[in-house]
C-alpha cells in the first residue's frame, strides 16, 4: 500500500516535471522566434541620418529657397514601410534674415520643433534590393508640420546601388494648409504653393 502511494506520487512529480520542461522549451523556442523576427526585421532596413528636404518659393518680388541635411528616415525594404524626421531650425537659408524670420514668424520653431512623414511605399515589391537599377514607385502617407497632419501621395524613385538605396521625390506643400503665419509685409513675397524635394540616401542596417 505504502510502496503504491510513493509510486504514484512519483509518477505524479515526473508528469509535473516534465510539463514544465515542456512549458520551459516552449517559452523559449517563442522567445527565439520573436528574436529571430526582430533580427530579420532590422536586416531588412534601410537608414540615413543625413537625408535632404529642401524647398523652393518663387514670387514675381522674391525667391525663397532652404534647405535641410539632417534628416532621419529609416526605411523598410519588404513591408514598404518609411518614415522620416527633421528639426525645422535644421533648415538653412541664403542670408541669416531669412532664416530668422523663417524660424521666429512663419514656422514658429521653439513651439514646433519638429516635423516628419509617415507613410508606405505602396508597391514596393517592384523594387529588387539585391539588383541594381532605377525603380519608379508609388507612395502613401502623412505629413505633419506645426501639429498639423495632411495626406500625402506621390510617385518616388529608388536608385539602388549595392547597400545603398536613394529615393527622390517633389512635392507641393501649401503654407496655409500647416498654419504658417504670413505677416503682411511679406504677403506677395512667399509663394501660395512652394516646391519641395526630397531625397534620402539610404544605406543598408
Amino acid at each position: 500500500m505504502f510502496n503504491s502511494t510513493v509510486a504514484n506520487w512519483q509518477n505524479n512529480c515526473n508528469i509535473i516535471s516534465n510539463k514544465i520542461a515542456n512549458q520551459m522549451k516552449n517559452k523559449i523556442f517563442i522567445t527565439l522566434l520573436f528574436v529571430s523576427s526582430i533580427l530579420s526585421s532590422k536586416a531588412q532596413q534601410y537608414i540615413t541620418k543625413t537625408g535632404i528636404v529642401k524647398f523652393f518659393s518663387h514670387t514675381t518680388l522674391e525667391d525663397i529657397k532652404a534647405e535641410n541635411r539632417k534628416v532621419v528616415s529609416v526605411l523598410d525594404s519588404k513591408t514598404g514601410i518609411m518614415e522620416f524626421t527633421m528639426l525645422m531650425k535644421g533648415f538653412d537659408f541664403p542670408n541669416d534674415l531669412m532664416e530668422q524670420h523663417f524660424n521666429e514668424s512663419y514656422a514658429e520653431s521653439s513651439l514646433f520643433p519638429k516635423a516628419g512623414f509617415k507613410g508606405t511605399i505602396t508597391d514596393i515589391s517592384k523594387v529588387n534590393f539585391a539588383k541594381d537599377g532605377t525603380y519608379n514607385v508609388n507612395y502613401t502617407g502623412k505629413m505633419t508640420i506645426k501639429n498639423v497632419t495632411k495626406d500625402i501621395t506621390g510617385t518616388a524613385s529608388i536608385v539602388v546601388k549595392g547597400n545603398n538605396a536613394t529615393a527622390t521625390t517633389k512635392i507641393k506643400v501649401k503654407p496655409s494648409d500647416y498654419n504658417f503665419k504670413i505677416p503682411a509685409t511679406a504677403v506677395g513675397k512667399i509663394s501660395d504653393e512652394m516646391d519641395v524635394d526630397i531625397i534620402m540616401d539610404y544605406k543598408k542596417k
